[in-house]
């Protein structure tokens, strides 16, 4: 790595993201190739079994991706038009798409500013007697706070489904994601902590409803493929009800395996990688770090800083063109759901509507966090963030 005179990096790069694959990952696609059998299949199914156990759960049905795994886990309790499900504005459209498929409404309750997580003490205001399901979103890896949820929940009579398409493998009162709800639906898109390129995970402890949500990802019928087709399967099978094409292939889930096996280690290194951001860019006064409260262990999926509006001496927009010229990949996550001039519309919201979610996301910015950064790309992020909040871009 060359420095200028000045200190600031010459050569390096570190992007946002990069994918952590080596010949683990393509000798068990080129395995699930050979064996002549690649949509869903054995290994689909070794994979749903090993992921259950990983988070602690006693059923996992596999996925296309965490929208589809969303949309049959509302469809599954019979949300259709005229009901209404709770959740935040401070998440990607997949959350709210859901809802909408079912011609369900979405209704927004603002988040808490420190963690950009759903605020549980303002979704008692938000329930009516059409409320159907809570669905909290666990931004960037680090879990709402689900006791009082489940709390008012159980209040009201009405199931709690969690959308942790960024915590895997985040834990909540000690408790692994995935465990503690009706229902827990992940992501393993391309830049996820576990990847299968696309694809996702809805995990259960009620066996009819595992059951159910397997019938739905494929067709609503009664025998999948591979019982069907393979030597002395049985051709006879049944629609027994709705279903969708969102079943996860064995391809997809060779790759998610060889992946699982890595978690632990990815997840180790991303926990060495904000501790190492927070130690330093804890000294930037301009900046507003993530939290992460005690009983909470966050899968640090995603570093947001808050570029503090009052302290800071530049924007937002020349801050991220800095960290560009310093070759730093960036992103801001999110853009508030309202904000949208699709959902703005269909929901008749407006800006100032969620306050909490609006200033979070004006301020926010995501810094690069994948397993295969090293130190010295870290340390280049923290001196290339020095140097943007300085108003330099070299």
């Amino acid at each position: 790595m060359k420095e200028s005179a000045g200190g600031a990096t010459a050569t390096r790069t570190v992007p946002f993201h990069r994918p952590s694959f080596d010949e683990r990952e393509i000798e068990a696609i080129a395995a699930v190739l050979r064996s002549g059998w690649i949509t869903t299949g054995e290994r689909a199914a070794e994979f749903e079994q090993r992921f259950a156990s990983y988070v602690g759960a006693s059923h996992a049905v596999a996925f296309n991706s965490c929208t589809a795994a969303l949309h049959v886990a509302l469809a599954a309790e019979g949300i259709g038009p005229g009901d209404e499900v709770i959740t935040t504005p401070y998440t990607f459209v997949a959350t709210v798409e859901a809802i909408c498929y079912l011609g369900a409404t979405p209704v927004l309750v603002d988040v808490d500013r420190a963690t950009r997580n759903i605020d549980p003490a303002a979704i008692e205001a938000k329930i009516t007697k059409r409320t159907r399901a809570i669905v909290p979103v666990h931004v960037a890896g680090l879990p709402a706070e689900m006791d009082p949820i489940a709390k008012v929940a159980a209040g009201h009579g009405i199931h709690v489904i969690e959308d942790a398409a960024h915590s895997l493998p985040a834990s909540y009162k000690g408790r692994r994601i995935g465990s503690l709800s009706r229902a827990t639906a992940f992501s393993f898109y391309a830049t996820k902590n576990l990847t299968t390129a696309e694809g996702g995970m809805l995990t259960t402890e009620d066996p009819e409803l595992a059951a159910r949500y397997r019938r739905m990802s494929l067709h609503g019928i009664t025998s999948d493929g591979w019982k069907r087709y393979r030597l002395g399967g049985k051709w006879f099978y049944e629609v027994v009800e709705l279903g969708y094409k969102y079943n996860l292939t064995d391809v997809a889930a060779a790759l998610g395996l060889v992946q699982l096996e890595k978690l632990d280690g990815f997840d180790g290194r991303r926990q060495e990688l904000a501790a190492r951001y927070a130690d330093g860019l804890g000294a930037h006064a301009e900046l507003m770090l993530p939290a992460c409260p005690p009983h909470m262990r966050s899968a640090w999926h995603l570093y947001i800083v808050g570029l503090d509006p009052d302290k800071a001496r530049v924007d937002r927009a020349a801050f991220l063109q800095s960290l560009t010229a310093q070759g730093v990949g960036t992103s801001v996550h999110f853009i508030p759901v309202h904000l949208h001039p699709y959902y703005a519309q269909k929901l008749g919201h407006r800006r100032g509507d969620f306050p909490n979610a609006e200033a979070a996301f004006e301020c926010a910015v995501s810094l690069p966090l994948f397993p295969a950064m090293t130190d010295d790309d870290a340390d280049h992020v923290i001196r290339a963030v020095g140097r943007a909040l300085d108003g330099k871009s070299s």
